[in-house]
């Protein structure tokens, strides 16, 4: 590996080395790795798309379950970026820089251009899985109309956190891009969650299935979750982990915007508390008290992490596992709120799982399930 920059001086054709270390594995540079496990990663879920040309009920609840993990997971990646100063490591969009797609001559530490193209590349897997999504949800007989729409919106939105993903780059990592390309990420998120939900139910009109004051708690909890969400940004803004040391910050006293951020984390815990007893002393639906109690607890566990993370003066490794922990409470408040509510064929009328025959409540099984397929969980 020494002798690299010499021969490149010889050599005018030969690419510059990834920037002033170059990581070498195995003979080849890092970046080769990451396009090549990139590659291996579609290919893969290629090959385990072999079904999507006859989807069964089963293998659409896997892809759409995927959904939800990769596009959470590309936030935590994303974090990741940020708290290792990477985010600059590739100073170009659609290029990482301004000869090359691949980080070459950075100018960066290819440490930090390694992490900011790998994200990029994961960008890919997160793509093919939407895409792969969609193919089963049209290949589904009946086709149905409601989830071919939801399908056909995640690869666009997909896409979409690319052309946001090139804006904070060329602002430098402004904050309040930073904050856009996190926050699209959740909106995708809450779309995932809602296709995965409803592809377990018969095609129909969406009817509430819980009293009212539980309906209209799952609805503040996402009103309130997602200005959880938003607060959570603006405290990164104006927090240390910019994901450059040049990179521009919000400017906010730190302890104001982290009182209001957990002010709206600790009314989070009331109304999923407030839900989860109405829940369970109500009789409703099983997926309605999985979902309220998987939200208490997430909640809780999330609230211990943020002010440890606090108190120690915002380690890196715990502000990813907050960044996380905000994911999978979004995806459990998102979960609760389509609990709620349920497809019901035209004509018929939602069972509420509050009546009680010999055997206890009505729904015990979590609700009407199109054929073929398991009980919701």
């Amino acid at each position: 590996m020494s002798d690299f920059p010499a021969a490149a001086a010889l050599a005018p054709n030969t690419l510059p080395p990834l920037a002033a270390e170059e990581i070498i594995l195995l003979g080849a540079p890092l970046w080769a790795w990451q396009v090549a496990v990139a590659v291996a990663g579609v290919l893969a879920l290629v090959l385990l798309a072999r079904t999507i040309w006859n989807p069964t009920p089963r293998s659409l609840r896997a892809w759409t379950l995927g959904n939800i993990a990769v596009n959470a997971g590309i936030a935590v990646t994303g974090a990741t970026v940020r708290v290792t100063e990477s985010g600059l490591g590739c100073s170009e969009w659609p290029k990482c820089t301004p000869e090359s797609f691949v980080p070459i001559d950075t100018g960066h530490a290819a440490f930090n251009a390694a992490v900011e193209f790998g994200n990029r590349t994961l960008t890919f897997v997160v793509l093919a899985v939407a895409v792969i999504t969609f193919i089963a949800v049209m290949r589904m007989t009946p086709r149905r109309r409601d989830l071919v729409r939801m399908a056909a919106v995640i690869p666009f939105g997909v896409l979409g956190q690319g052309v946001v993903g090139g804006i904070t780059v060329w602002t430098d990592l402004h904050p309040a891009s930073v904050a856009t390309h996190f926050l699209l990420s959740m909106v995708m998120t809450f779309i995932t969650v809602a296709l995965y939900v409803r592809c377990r139910e018969p095609e129909g009109k969406p009817q509430v299935s819980v009293g009212p004051m539980l309906h209209a708690i799952s609805v503040g909890l996402v009103v309130i979750g997602f200005l959880l969400l938003v607060a959570g940004t603006v405290v990164t803004g104006s927090g240390p982990h910019g994901g450059d040391a040049a990179a521009p910050r919000f400017g906010f006293d730190i302890p104001v915007v982290t009182r209001i951020h957990s002010a709206l984390a600790w009314l989070t815990l009331v109304g999923a508390l407030a839900a989860t007893v109405i829940a369970f002393r109500g009789g409703a639906r099983r997926p309605v008290r999985i979902s309220s109690a998987a939200l208490v607890a997430v909640v809780l566990l999330q609230g211990v992490l943020g002010y440890t993370q606090y108190a120690l003066g915002l380690p890196e490794a715990l502000v990813v596992l907050h960044v996380l922990g905000s994911a999978l409470t979004w995806v459990a408040v998102s979960r609760l709120y389509f609990s709620t509510s349920r497809l019901v064929p035209v004509g018929e009328v939602v069972d509420d799982g509050l009546s009680r025959g010999p055997e206890g409540p009505a729904d015990r099984d979590g609700g009407r399930t199109p054929a073929g397929s398991s009980p919701a969980l």
